[in-house]
């Protein structure tokens, strides 16, 4: 074979060499390269607004402000619900919502549909809510059942020990103690010897059955009258367990002693001040007849200031100053005290008392 042969055949083996390669190192159909995630994108969405409590009369709704929105979309898997600027999310579309806004107001109300794999779509709606301007009743006891109190509503503190303040009485929960008769709840201070002590009475309490914070409160009562007696109508921090008094804030709607007896009062007690000093805010007023006629003892409670009222009538007025403010404790939920306590620290008992009763017509909260 010539020079030239021997050069053509061994371009030739070295061709098929490379064509061999190259065919091995493209790869088999096995190693293809997988294909990217398809784009899920929602469609068809809809978003439905019913306004509780509409109807012919009040097509914008009961006043509670109140809506339930309700949202669909094929290939969606969760949902964004956007109130003007507060953002709700829902797995399964649904969300209920309460407008505060006093007044018939309109309100954008937009809905974000997600796939999984982050696509969206949206769309909105405006609605028009009329939430009430008048306070509503939202919690009271009228006491309208013989018998003993409403034990969903009310609990009892028993025993004795002075609460306190150097007190005489045992506290119970017998009827002859506290009783409700002819729409009234009586809470009667006696002297008697019981348990070791030589007066019973009654302190009731709605902690753990009912706590709130702010309202408007009204309390109609009639007070028991006599040296040594101390009724008290009042608020307590449900958080006095945790962070004790006074840090937890007494609210006292109504105090009475029975040696002063014209005076009726309303006070706080803060961190500021948990006794007799001039961050104790107290607001007195002469009432006469308050062991035979009924009042109603007033609060109005928002998260700066608490008034006091007697028959609608103004007393005084208690926000935080700049000296307190960061211990205004008003700002938690707190529950409802009715008491009689006998005696204490700074005035003493007539030795003639016998007994004495706090009629009491009606609690009611309105927010």
């Amino acid at each position: 074979m010539n020079r030239v042969s021997r050069i053509f055949f061994r371009s030739v083996k070295l061709l098929l060499i490379f064509l061999v390669f190259s065919c091995s190192s493209g790869g088999s159909d096995d190693d293809s390269v997988s294909e990217p995630p398809q784009d899920i994108i929602p469609s068809n969405l809809v978003l439905n607004i019913d306004i509780v409590g509409s109807g012919a009369s009040n097509p914008n709704g009961d006043g509670s402000g109140e809506i339930i929105a309700n949202a669909s979309a094929t290939n969606a898997v969760r949902y964004v619900f956007k109130f003007n600027n507060e953002e709700i999310q829902s797995t399964n579309g649904s969300v209920n919502y309460t407008f505060l806004t006093q007044g018939n107001n309109s309100h954008l109300v937009s809905v974000f549909a997600y796939s999984s794999t982050g696509h969206s779509i949206s769309t909105f709606k405006n609605v028009t809510v009329f939430v009430n301007d008048e306070p509503q009743l939202i919690w009271s006891d009228e006491f309208n059942t013989d018998g003993a109190p409403d034990s969903s509503k009310w609990g009892y503190d028993i025993g004795a020990g002075g609460w306190g303040n150097g007190e005489s009485q045992f506290y119970t929960d017998r009827s002859d103690n506290v009783i409700v008769e002819n729409g009234l709840l009586k809470i009667t201070a006696k002297k008697e010897s019981y348990q070791g002590s030589d007066y019973t009475s009654t302190r009731m309490t709605t902690q753990d059955k009912y706590e709130f914070t702010y309202g408007k409160i009204e309390v109609r009562a009639k007070l028991p009258e006599g040296a040594g007696t101390w009724p008290a109508i009042w608020l307590l921090g449900a958080n006095i367990d945790t962070v004790g008094w006074p840090a937890c804030g007494e609210i006292d709607i109504m105090e009475h002693w029975g040696h002063n007896p014209t005076i009726v009062s309303s006070a706080t007690h803060t961190p500021s001040c948990s006794g007799g000093c001039m961050d104790a805010n107290v607001g007195e007023i002469t009432v006469s007849d308050f062991a035979t006629e009924f009042h109603v003892y007033g609060l109005e409670w928002t998260e700066n200031k608490l008034r006091f009222f007697l028959d609608d009538n103004f007393l005084y007025e208690y926000n935080p100053t700049v000296k307190n403010a960061s211990t205004w404790p008003f700002n938690n939920p707190h529950f409802f005290i009715l008491n009689i306590a006998m005696g204490g620290n700074w005035f003493s008992i007539d030795s003639n008392f016998s007994e004495s009763t706090m009629e009491i017509d009606y609690v009611r909260v309105y927010q």
